[in-house]
């Protein structure tokens, strides 16, 4: 099926409810098909809260499989927040987090860590593995809460690989084998770091307490803050109207039917997320030519 962005009538992909929540999404375009990874939140019948990361596809950005499941029910783990997919020699891996909250805590507590799972057609996953972004040495109980990761691989040195997460602001590690992590500092960001290459620079977005920053840098090492938030038509939006946030920007510029950069956003409302934390939260979709304006659909 062609794609076109004229046939979205609705900013919203998926739409969250009483019971169910959809945030932090990441996407990836692939042989046809569009993939779009997020944290499914849902609320029990008994009123217990369990995360998962689950998956939806679709071949024209307008109808959406059933959500499925990735990753285990178990509240000390809630696997979630799944930060992109790179591919690396015949596989796939992805980057997410741990949000543990055993005793229905409103957040993911201490124990927080950052993991990776592998596929090979993007829809079987294996178990998570830790990702110790702090180095070998370093004991898990002493790695501190890190939530949020992401990877790219530098383009001024080929194979090396960074991982940026939320941790004292943005956190930055470094490896050649994605397996011996090096720490490498910190950025004064949000959470929810999404990384692109585009035009001899990259492009940071992320999410401070509302809104998608935009950040630049020569190097993934030296980063200068573009002034603005992107916020769309938040104002007119009941369901985004308590956060906008958790931006992801995929690449579809040279994708027939798209030929654009389109992000992927999650919004809660009416009321901010300090009071609707899981529940009805929903994801939408904008799209730019230039990632400086932004469109989506006004119906």
């Amino acid at each position: 099926m062609t794609v076109c962005l004229s046939r979205l009538h609705s900013p919203v992909l998926l739409q969250g409810s009483s019971r169910i929540a959809y945030r932090d999404p990441a996407a990836l375009f692939h042989e046809g098909m569009f993939y779009l990874y997020f944290t499914l939140t849902e609320t029990e019948l008994d009123g217990s809260v369990y995360m998962y990361t689950a998956a939806s596809v679709s071949r024209d950005l307008v109808a959406w499989s059933e959500p499925s499941r990735l990753t285990p029910r178990n509240r000390e783990l809630n696997f979630s927040s799944p930060g992109n997919v790179i591919r690396c020699g015949d596989r796939w891996i992805m980057c997410l987090q741990t949000y543990p909250r055993p005793n229905g805590e409103k957040h993911g507590n201490a124990d927080a860590r950052l993991w990776t799972m592998e596929s090979t057609d993007l829809l079987y996953w294996s178990e998570p593995k830790l990702l110790r972004v702090k180095g070998p040495d370093m004991p898990v109980t002493e790695m501190g809460r890190m939530i949020d990761p992401y990877l790219i691989e530098s383009v001024e040195e080929p194979g090396k690989w960074w991982c940026f997460y939320k941790q004292n602001g943005v956190s930055l590690s470094w490896s050649t084998d994605l397996t011996e992590w090096h720490y490498a500092g910190r950025e004064d960001a949000g959470e929810n770091v999404c990384i692109l290459r585009v035009g001899g620079e990259y492009v940071m977005f992320h999410s401070p307490p509302n809104g998608i920053g935009v950040m630049r840098s020569d190097d993934l090492k030296e980063w200068r803050r573009e002034g603005g938030l992107l916020t769309f038509g938040q104002s007119g939006w009941p369901w985004a109207r308590g956060r906008l946030t958790a931006g992801f920007v995929l690449d579809c510029t040279r994708v027939e039917g798209v030929g654009k950069y389109l992000m992927f956003y999650h919004g809660t409302g009416p009321e901010d997320e300090e009071i609707i934390f899981d529940t009805h939260a929903c994801i939408g979709i904008a799209w730019s030519d230039d990632l400086a304006t932004w469109d989506w659909p006004k119906k």
